[in-house]
């Protein structure tokens, strides 16, 4: 095969390969019962992804700490979110902040 040919072949099969996993999850869904313990589990586990991914996203920049104004940006914009805010304003807020304590001179 030759170079495009094989990177033809290989994104048809990843293609067909993420649409299965895709359809896998309605399909089986009535037919695998899994116990209590694991659902809750599972749901605690996304929450606790979720949480991770905002952290290391929050705080780390180029490997080093991002500094206390995009920390207190983000602190801002998840109390308002959490006060149940439009996201816009959440949004607004959040960058606002951090805008804000930046032109001031905090990093």
């Amino acid at each position: 095969m030759t170079g495009t040919s094989t990177l033809l072949v290989a994104i048809a099969v990843l293609a067909v390969g993420t649409y299965a996993c895709r359809v896998a999850g309605p399909l089986l869904r009535a037919r695998v019962t899994l116990p209590e313990q694991v659902e809750r589990l599972t749901g605690r586990a996304t929450v606790v992804l979720l949480a991770a991914v905002a952290a290391t996203s929050t705080l780390i920049v180029d490997h080093g700490f991002a500094g206390p104004a995009r920390l207190v940006g983000v602190v801002v914009g998840g109390l308002l979110a959490w006060r149940r805010a439009p996201f816009a304003a959440v949004v607004l807020a959040a960058a606002g902040t951090t805008a804000a304590l930046r032109a001031c001179g905090v990093t």
